[in-house]
């Protein structure tokens, strides 16, 4: 990959193919990591990869499928400012025993801006997951902008593999076995889905649904 400058922009380049054309740095910073999330996903062997939020947490992960605009990488911010490790914000990477395993690129957060900024976890007293982790818990979770509710209930394992299935990405969807692969994601899950209210008051009510602190 590379970042070209020329005319009134910058253009970004995978594998010498245009990528994206943006006009600021900051705007090319962002196209870039986009660019590199769709081959790395498109290359990609042994692992497989659901659209998810995720952290550990105790030793186990904590995942959040949701599509772009769901609130995934608010939430899995707030998680770790509170003493979660990050896996990602974007993509879980799941490998065939249902394991989690980070995948090391900054967050794109919003911060109630419409432009998302890059920021690293060590920005917020985080760092990265160093070490696969079963799943714990699955929360499906819905932002409405402007609400203030938590409306959250218990589902079952094959919803919650139903609901990763979903936010699997387009290239991976013709892969065969990825309901193996979700199946033992959620094999020891607890499984939650609903709507939240605002990021701080929801990291709150995750951590008391689960019994931490």
């Amino acid at each position: 990959m590379r970042v070209d400058r020329g005319g009134e922009g910058f253009h970004v380049l995978i594998d010498n193919k245009p990528a994206a054309s943006v006009v600021t740095l900051h705007d090319a910073a962002l196209a870039a990591v986009k660019a590199l999330d769709d081959a790395v996903v498109d290359r990609m062997k042994v692992f497989r990869a659901v659209h998810a939020g995720a952290v550990l947490i105790e030793g186990k992960a904590l995942l959040l499928p949701g599509s772009s605009h769901a609130g995934k990488s608010s939430l899995v911010a707030e998680l770790i400012r509170r003493g979660a490790a990050c896996f990602s914000d974007e993509y879980a990477l799941v490998d065939k025993e249902g394991r989690i395993h980070s995948y090391p690129r900054p967050l794109l957060l919003r911060n109630g801006r419409p432009q998302q900024s890059l920021v690293l976890p060590e920005e917020l007293n985080a760092g990265f997951a160093t070490h696969p982790a079963f799943v714990g818990w699955i929360f499906a979770l819905d932002y409405v902008p402007g609400e203030a509710f938590w409306d959250v209930h218990e589902i079952s394992q094959g919803e919650a593999v139903m609901l990763l299935l979903r936010n699997t990405p387009h290239e991976m969807a013709q892969f065969s076995g990825m309901v193996d692969f979700f199946t033992r994601v959620a094999a020891n899950a607890d499984c939650y889905a609903g709507r939240r209210c605002d990021v701080a008051e929801a990291a709150t009510r995750v951590f008391d649904l689960i019994g931490c602190k």
